[in-house]
């Protein structure tokens, strides 16, 4: 073989090794991100872990007991930690395992959270408190805990809300309360990480497949005394004729794709919601206007309507904006 013939075969081999090594090293950029998903033995929480895993990053998988450990652990690219997030011990754990892991942390998806329900009057205190420890305080627990890692990596963090946090129910206080509070943690959240070139969004699902139902339903016993005699009697009855079995709903495919959305693209949105019909969307968008009518009804400063229209008008603009930047 002459010369010519040498060199040239060498800068093709050369070019196909460099080719490959290119190629590995984005597959191995990809793998590098690490991220937490609190509450992923079930529902949204474990559909996101099983999908990201998938696709190539490295998941965290957050849950409370063993089996869920053992089964989160068969999955490729998934690593399961013990963690409730009402422990700050657990939390703090967990951190020293993802700080050992050697892979930074780039992103962090606060999905833990229960559900319950019960009329205001006849609320027990120490229920509302249990609910909020897991759905409003897990939530800054963990947050609080994993921020260094995700400033360090200027990564992204997503928590999962509700369409509860705008609608109400009778019956749901204690849920949309948590709910309506994870509004203004993201909101604030977001305003606040800006300086450490970090984004934060919050993610609000409609109906969709989970455990959640399920669970609130085991927590419940026979009808008590009290409840029996409240004037919510017939809402009681009515509950416990439930099974708390969401399987008639979509899975939350969508629910993650808006997690996945959130957490890697390059203009991520600071508020997702994510609803199985337009049904739903209409109910939460007509709940977000009412609230605008009455807080703007017959106050000394209230606005005409031109006005109102005039700054949804702006709001639209300015978020169209925001679209056609990222386009």
């Amino acid at each position: 073989m002459n010369l010519f013939k040498i060199t040239i075969l060498t800068f093709i081999l050369l070019n196909m090794a460099g080719t490959n090594i290119a190629a590995t090293t984005a597959d191995a950029d990809k793998q590098q991100k690490a991220i937490l998903i609190t509450g992923a033995s079930s529902g949204i929480g474990h559909n996101a872990t099983v999908a990201l895993a998938a696709e190539g990053y490295f998941v965290y998988a957050g849950a409370r007991k063993q089996r869920d450990i053992d089964a989160l652990n068969k999955i490729p690219n998934v690593q399961a930690i013990r963690l409730d997030v009402t422990i700050q011990q657990e939390v703090d754990a967990a951190v020293e395992i993802v700080r050992k892991g050697g892979r930074g942390l780039y992103g962090l998806v606060n999905n833990a959270g229960v559900g319950s329900g019960g009329p205001l009057l006849d609320a027990d205190e120490a229920d509302i408190r249990w609910l909020f420890d897991v759905n409003v305080f897990g939530v800054i627990k963990v947050t609080k805990a994993f921020a260094p890692l995700i400033i360090e990596s200027k990564g992204r963090i997503t928590t999962i809300g509700s369409i509860a946090g705008i609608l109400t129910w009778i019956g749901g206080a204690d849920y949309t309360m948590s709910k309506s509070a994870i509004e203004a943690f993201s909101d604030t959240l977001a305003l606040e990480m800006a300086r450490f070139d970090v984004k934060a969004s919050v993610i609000q699902p409609g109906n969709y497949d989970s455990e959640i139902g399920k669970s609130n339903q085991a927590r419940r016993s026979d009808l008590t005394e009290a409840q029996k005699s409240s004037p919510y009697a017939d809402l009681y009855k009515a509950r416990q004729k439930r099974t708390g079995d969401r399987s008639h709903y979509k899975e939350p495919h969508e629910v993650t794709a808006a997690i996945r959305h959130a957490l890697f693209d390059a203009n991520p949105k600071l508020r997702y919601m994510v609803v199985p019909n337009r049904q739903e969307a209409k109910m939460t968008i007509a709940a977000t206007i009412a609230r605008v009518a009455q807080r703007n009804e017959r106050q000394e400063h209230a606005f005409s309507r031109e006005e109102l229209i005039k700054m949804l008008d702006q709001a639209i603009a300015a978020e169209n904006g925001k679209q056609s930047a990222e386009d």
